[in-house]
């Protein structure tokens, strides 16, 4: 017998997106390395990429960490197309920054052309509520009207940085299901269909009507 192949694990493809300063780095450093960094060059857009244990399953996650500035607009719409599951950040110190959320909620519909995509509402900088300026009900609200989860999170207390990330890779892997199931339910349709149109120009074996008459005069 071969040997079998051993397969990669599942990769799930996940994009931050915010304004400047929300703290998209700081999440997603704190998530891969659990280190708190305060000081982050957010002129660039990184990458990165590990293996993680999501319910006892082995996958890939994947983090593509966007710079938050304008500039960057023109290639932002490439990098929203290689996505398969959102978190839109903003600081609940900074209400601009969570009115902004909007401007990236309809640019990932603009693109994507998809309404269902994975997405979480992500509050940052929980660990400064002393100086909120964005409340949760208003955040929950803006959750509920973009039919999504709405979560707070602290990278420099890690508070719920894990469960942020589990939860859309969750998200993601119901979707991808979700497709292969409407997949294979169209592939079994086609076949049937098939089956149907070779059936109807099957020949047959009885003998024609005239050759039954012929036997009977005889």
């Amino acid at each position: 017998m071969g040997r079998k192949v051993k397969q990669d694990p599942p990769l799930h493809k996940v994009i931050m997106v915010g304004s400047g300063g929300v703290g998209k780095s700081a999440l997603t450093l704190q998530y891969m390395y659990g280190d708190f960094v305060e000081e982050y060059d957010p002129t660039k857009a990184d990458s990165y990429r590990k293996k993680v244990t999501l319910d006892n399953q082995e996958c890939q996650i994947d983090i593509l960490d966007t710079a938050g500035q304008e500039e960057y607009a023109a290639i932002r719409d490439n990098y929203y197309r290689s996505g398969e599951g959102f978190l839109c950040v903003f600081s609940i110190s900074e209400h601009e920054s969570f009115l902004h959320t909007q401007d990236f909620r309809d640019q990932i519909s603009r693109v994507l052309d998809d309404e269902s995509i994975p997405f979480i509402l992500v509050g940052n900088k929980s660990d400064l509520a002393q100086i909120r300026k964005v409340t949760r009900e208003e955040a929950q609200q803006k959750a509920l009207e973009w039919g999504c989860p709405y979560i707070e999170t602290s990278a420099k207390t890690r508070q719920n940085v894990d469960e942020v990330y589990t939860q859309l890779m969750r998200k993601i892997r119901e979707r991808k299901d979700s497709q292969k199931d409407d997949n294979n339910k169209i592939r079994r349709s086609r076949c049937r269909i098939k089956e149907n149109e070779r059936s109807k120009y099957q020949p047959t074996n009885q003998p024609l009507k005239t050759e039954k008459i012929a036997k009977e005069i005889m």
